[in-house]
């Protein structure tokens, strides 16, 4: 195979292939059809000039056919005037005719033969014509049906392009939504931890502080009050020895309710412990 031969299958190959792509089997029976319909029409059509023709033969046999007739009483007439040059005359003309009658016929027959296949023909055809009419019919039912089933097990499993274009568009909107939760996690957190508040003002971070030195001075004059009413200002060293065993008692109750706090934390961690080997 040379080369301009392969070439020229490769084109027609990918024609073809492009072609069948893109054709469209309903329209592609439906112009099927319509050929069949055009076919039956000019066979309709050969008919009809066939009869035509035939007609106009049947015609000039039978004018033909009036002058054998003519020229037969012409010959009678001749005759009984004596004239046999004028009737031989006459029979000539009319062996004449019957001879031109005798080809007509035989063109007439020819005629009608081709009409009787022709019509034979035309009612083949039409037979064929509606049974591909019911069978293309069936065929588009089932095409249409096909098309649609396609359609929901796509939509279904989502392998069509439309349901493709809506994953990804699911995928991008879920993407974007996560990147907004992260943000707004971290601009929470970075609110908390105040690097935020110094990012945005100074005056928020100074305000910031002058809040921390109220509550520091607050906490620093609610002791005053509590040694003032005490009495630990005034009383001085004579009430040292009570003063720290106040403080010895106290340490004593926060040791307390500290090894308090450490059971509580025991036992509830057992019950934890119990409460899993249930579920187990």
């Amino acid at each position: 195979m040379g080369i301009l031969s392969r070439a020229s299958y490769v084109i027609r190959s990918k024609l073809n292939a492009v072609l069948n792509r893109a054709e469209d089997p309903t329209e592609t029976l439906d112009y099927s059809y319509e050929q069949l319909r055009d076919e039956l029409q000019d066979v309709k059509q050969g008919i009809a000039d066939l009869t035509t023709q035939k007609k106009r033969l049947e015609i000039q046999k039978r004018r033909l056919e009036e002058n054998v007739e003519k020229h037969n009483e012409q010959a009678r007439q001749a005759v009984e005037q004596d004239r046999e040059d004028l009737a031989r005359q006459a029979l000539e003309k009319k062996k004449q005719k019957m001879s031109q009658i005798e080809d007509l016929e035989g063109q007439i027959q020819d005629l009608q033969n081709q009409q009787d296949q022709l019509v034979e023909q035309k009612d083949e055809l039409q037979k064929q014509i509606e049974q591909f009419r019911t069978k293309k019919e069936t065929m588009k039912a089932r095409h249409e049906a096909a098309k649609a089933s396609a359609r929901v097990n796509e939509a279904m499993t989502g392998a069509g392009d439309e349901m493709q274009d809506i994953n990804q568009a699911i995928e991008r909107a879920e993407e974007r939504t996560e990147d907004m939760e992260a943000r707004s996690q971290a601009m929470d957190e970075l609110r908390e931890d105040g690097v935020l508040e110094s990012q945005i003002s100074d005056e928020s971070s100074l305000e910031r502080e002058l809040e921390e030195v109220r509550q520091k001075g607050s906490v620093d004059a609610e002791l005053d009050t509590l040694k003032a009413e005490m009495g630990k200002a005034e009383d001085g060293d004579s009430e040292s020895t009570d003063s720290d065993v106040s403080e010895a008692e106290l340490e004593q109750e926060l040791t307390d309710e500290s090894t308090q706090v450490d059971v509580d934390e025991s036992e509830v961690e057992s019950e934890l412990d119990e409460l899993k080997e249930d579920e187990k």
